[in-house]
């Protein structure tokens, strides 16, 4: 009668799964901050009156990814603090960074990606020329100071996460 439950399989290597998800979120922001959107705006797609349901649905879709990115992220350095993986500060740090990370996300899922689709949503069908509104300057500047914000912390903890990995390797 006593039965022993004995996991199948290898454990989970975090530090790895963490750097990986930290390099895939970053690099897929680059993309696409700094070729995707600049090509439609090249285009002239943003100035056409569909753009903001498709913008919608392309950084909805996107603000869901970096979620899940995030999670993990958050998951592995809950995980590094439980087993003492850094020094106290770093330790700390690292915690408060990936919290941080994990609060971006929820950001531009629940109130910029909403707040910008509702500002550029063209509602007069009547009206030929479009101009962008003015409080969707002050959206882009809270975008890009969260997208300095990630990046920053972002690769920092990459760093920390990969100088950790060689020193215990």
């Amino acid at each position: 009668m006593n039965t022993t439950s004995e996991r199948m399989g290898k454990n989970i290597d975090w530090p790895t799964l963490v750097m990986f998800t930290l390099g895939f979120w970053l690099s897929a922001s680059l993309v696409l901050d700094l070729v995707i959107m600049p090509s439609l705006s090249a285009s002239g797609m943003m100035a056409q009156n569909g753009f903001a349901s498709a913008g919608y649905s392309l950084f909805g879709l996107f603000n869901r990814i970096e979620l899940v990115c995030a999670a993990l992220v958050l998951s592995g350095f809950l995980i590094f603090n439980r087993n003492h993986t850094f020094n106290h500060l770093n330790q700390t740090w690292a915690i408060a960074l990936s919290s941080l990370l994990f609060a971006i996300p929820l950001i531009y899922t629940y109130v910029l990606t909403p707040q910008m689709s509702g500002l550029g949503l063209s509602l007069n069908v009547f009206e030929t020329v479009q101009t962008m509104p003015s409080g969707m300057l002050y959206l882009h500047e809270g975008y890009w100071f969260l997208e300095a914000i990630k990046f920053i912390a972002g690769l920092t903890l990459l760093r920390w996460c990969y100088q950790n990995s060689c020193r215990i390797a």
